[in-house]
């Protein structure tokens, strides 16, 4: 049985993932089909063949993310490094299901683990060579809602931090997100930007980043929020690596942390109850962070 996330979650299993295929692209849909299981809170994943994968989004604000990464994605795709998902098909809302819907190229690796990587100093400098690449495509995105200044992110990050007495400590943490703020912002020419590097949305094969997937949250804007591997995947023995590979200003990496702090402090209560993944992932970020701030 999948937790359901959010109060206005679809439901969705094989059958209605079939029925879809049958209806849409009937050359696939006697091929075996199987839901995977994922962290992810946009959208359901469902391994098609041996080398496809159909996405759904779950709800209806992650629905606009269909028509974004069908026309981004083959944009971006060569001009990258690593591996990136490919559309091999656009589906539309048909047999109960209300919107747009994808069909990919299925991509070879598994999601990190952190403290469980195999060459975390290789990971990082693969890691560094594809937000570089990504930064350097021409900018001609629309805007990404995590490209803007990070004080857009003050009130929901406070409102976390007042959900939240029983879980962190809160007075540490506010004081590290109030000095975030202090942080110069960006005033340089938009880039490309991923936007969400979390665990879930990197693969790797024997140390190495063999994909990076869910473009769903892509657009323009300041690079900082591209720097989230530093505190959600890497241990801090590379940590200095991965800043000194990527090559941004002191500012940067500072906004970085930020953004992790923001967006860590948001998912936590949030999906408290649902996604114990991704709750895992907020509390080892939280630690990171503080860790780092008790060295400076």
């Amino acid at each position: 049985m999948v937790t359901k996330m959010h109060a206005d979650e679809v439901e969705l299993d094989v059958t209605s993932v079939r029925n879809l295929l049958t209806e849409q692209f009937p050359h696939w849909a006697d091929l075996p089909l199987s839901r995977l299981a994922s962290a992810g809170t946009d959208n359901a994943m469902f391994r098609l063949g041996p080398d496809m994968v159909v996405r759904l989004p779950r709800i209806a604000g992650s629905a606009g993310q269909v028509a974004f990464e069908q026309r981004w994605l083959p944009r971006l795709a060569p001009e990258l490094p690593t591996p990136v998902p490919v559309p091999l098909g656009h589906g539309v809302p048909g047999t109960g299901f209300p919107w747009h819907w994808s069909v990919f190229r299925w991509l070879d690796g598994e999601n990190p683990t952190v403290d469980q990587l195999d060459d975390p100093a290789r990971l990082a400098t693969d890691l560094a060579e594809f937000i570089t690449a990504l930064h350097r495509v021409a900018p001609d995105g629309p805007p990404c809602s995590r490209g803007r200044a990070l004080s857009t992110r003050d009130e929901p990050t406070r409102h976390a931090l007042s959900q939240l007495d029983a879980e962190i400590d809160v007075p540490a943490v506010t004081a590290l997100w109030e000095q975030a703020l202090r942080v110069p912002a960006w005033t340089g020419a938009p880039v490309w930007l991923h936007s969400d590097l979390s665990p879930g949305n990197v693969l790797h094969d024997q140390g190495r980043l063999s994909g990076v997937i869910d473009f769903g949250a892509a657009g323009t804007g300041d690079p900082a929020v591209d720097l989230l591997p530093a505190w959600n995947l890497l241990p801090a023995s590379v940590r200095e690596e991965f800043r000194t590979a990527t090559g941004v200003d002191a500012a940067t990496w500072a906004r970085g942390r930020g953004w992790a702090l923001s967006i860590s402090l948001i998912q936590l209560p949030y999906y408290l109850h649902t996604n114990p993944a991704l709750v895992a992932s907020s509390r080892h970020v939280l630690r990171e962070i503080l860790a780092d701030a008790a060295i400076e």
